[in-house]
């Protein structure tokens, strides 16, 4: 049996009648008939009594009308239930992100909320190399790292492009400074430094070991958060991203000064599987990613090769 049938024969029940039935629906009597009677062999029960002008129903055809009603009323609600999900009254994103990530993430939520509210997020903390599998698995719908993964499946959009920072604190003698200076003067610097590891921790340390001045890190932390406040509390230097210091200096709580040879730019992607079939609330997301870019600075929005700089 299939929803239209139950259909048919909800009306000729409610209607106690097939012609009243017929007007109902739209259709020829003959063709309710039929039907009806095509359902009554389907489950080898007579639903109604032909005896009765008043189309009474059988054992069989009060059974059949309870779970009918419960079924075309579960059809019902899952219509509303999508009709919601299309005008993002429901929905669900789920996002994957790490420490430094989830900063541009803070900027995108705000604009999406403001349009969407009623559609809740989900943002899971996740190492950064480990995004790509929770995304095949489908454990999360997006995720927001700084490389670009080489897998064929993923999708890759950079959505901003932030720096390498080097900050003191404000009494520190560097702090002074005027423009940039140079590597060679950071030799003798206590540097607090992350202890996970990635691609921009190698590329410091290959750039101290080329201009052949030594790195002193002889404080590694586990968080951003945590280095920042060690270089608040003069123990030290840091390289950071910028995007995670920007209230501190705001604040003048730390100070950034340019170093010449380490000028790196990190690119923030947003990555998804690639022959997915993206929610409602998933498209919606990115139609407010691609319009952020459109205010210019270091947004952006552009589709990258799989394994990109």
């Amino acid at each position: 049996m299939d929803l239209y049938e139950l259909e048919t024969f909800l009306a000729v029940a409610q209607e106690r009648s097939f012609s009243r039935a017929a007007q109902r629906l739209r259709r020829t009597q003959p063709a309710v008939s039929q039907v009806i009677r095509k359902l009554e062999r389907e489950i080898g029960e007579s639903l109604f009594d032909r005896s009765s002008r008043e189309g009474l129903l059988t054992d069989a055809g009060a059974v059949l009308l309870e779970y009918a009603q419960r079924l075309l009323n579960m059809r019902g609600r899952a219509e509303d239930a999508l009709r919601e999900l299309r005008q993002f009254q429901r929905g669900k994103i789920t996002i994957a992100a790490n420490e430094f990530t989830v900063l541009y993430l803070l900027r995108a939520l705000g604009p999406f909320r403001r349009l969407h509210p009623m559609i809740s997020i989900s943002v899971h903390r996740a190492l950064a190399r480990r995004i790509p599998e929770e995304l095949l698995n489908r454990n999360v719908e997006f995720g927001v790292v700084a490389y670009a993964p080489d897998d064929p499946m993923l999708r890759s959009v950079v959505v901003y492009r932030d720096e390498l920072a080097f900050v003191v604190h404000p009494s520190h003698p560097l702090a002074a400074r005027q423009g940039e200076m140079s590597i060679r003067e950071l030799g003798a610097e206590t540097f607090i430094a992350h202890n996970v590891p990635s691609t921009y921790r190698a590329r410091v340390i290959e750039a101290f070991k080329r201009h052949r001045t030594p790195l002193h890190m002889d404080i590694e932390l586990p968080t951003l958060e945590a280095i920042k406040k060690f270089v608040a509390m003069k123990q030290g230097v840091a390289l950071v991203p910028g995007l995670c210091i920007e209230s501190e200096l705001a604040r003048g709580e730390l100070v950034r000064i340019p170093v010449r040879e380490l000028r790196m730019e990190r690119k923030l992607r947003v990555v998804y599987v690639k022959n997915a079939n993206l929610s409602h609330a998933a498209r919606a997301f990115l139609a407010v990613l691609k319009n952020m870019a459109e205010q210019g600075g270091r947004f952006s929005f552009k589709a990258e090769a799989a394994g990109a700089a």
